[in-house]
C-alpha cells in the first residue's frame, strides 16, 4: 500500500451502498487514493442470545450482501475495499475491535441516527467516538449533506 493512501473506516447499518454513501466517498477520493474497510454491525436484535440461530443467519446473509456490493463500490468510489460483518451488534464494539486491529485516518459513519434525548446526553454514535481522536464524518440521507466532527 502507498504511503499517501488514506485509510477510511465505514460503519454502516446498510450493506447496500446508499447514494448518500457513495457520493461522501467518492468525494473522499477525489483527494486521494483511499483504503476501505467497511464494517457492519450484527443485524440480529441486541437482546438475542449470542449463540441464537437466527444470530447467525442474518450475520451469514449481511456478508453475502456485503461481498456483492463492495465491488460495486470499489467500481462506483474508486477505492480498495474490504469488509466484514462484526460479532457485535453494537457499532462502538466493532469501531474499536477494528481500531485494534489496524490505523485508520477517519471514520465514516452511516446509521440511522437516534435524536431526542439519546443526542442532548451525547450518547449517541459520533459523541461517542470522539474520545478516539480521529476524524469522524457522518454521513447522512441524501436531503442532509455530510458531516465532519473533530
Amino acid at each position: 500500500m502507498s504511503s499517501n493512501l488514506t485509510r477510511v473506516l465505514l460503519v454502516t447499518d446498510h450493506v447496500e451502498p446508499t447514494p448518500a454513501v457513495l457520493d461522501a466517498l467518492c468525494a473522499r477520493t477525489a483527494c486521494g487514493p483511499v483504503g476501505l474497510r467497511v464494517i457492519v454491525p450484527n443485524p440480529a436484535a441486541a437482546e438475542w442470545h449470542p449463540l441464537h440461530p437466527e444470530r447467525h443467519v442474518k450475520a451469514a446473509e449481511a456478508r453475502d450482501a456485503l461481498a456483492r456490493t463492495l465491488p460495486i463500490v470499489e467500481a462506483s468510489c474508486g477505492v480498495t475495499a474490504e469488509g466484514c460483518v462484526a460479532v457485535a451488534h453494537d457499532p462502538m464494539d466493532a469501531i474499536e475491535q477494528s481500531l485494534r486491529e489496524d490505523r485508520f485516518d477517519e471514520i465514516m459513519v452511516a446509521m440511522a441516527q437516534h435524536g431526542g434525548l439519546t443526542r442532548r446526553l451525547h450518547l449517541d454514535l459520533p459523541h461517542r467516538l470522539a474520545h478516539l481522536h480521529v476524524p469522524v464524518t457522518v454521513i447522512e440521507d441524501a436531503r442532509h449533506p455530510a458531516t465532519t466532527i473533530g
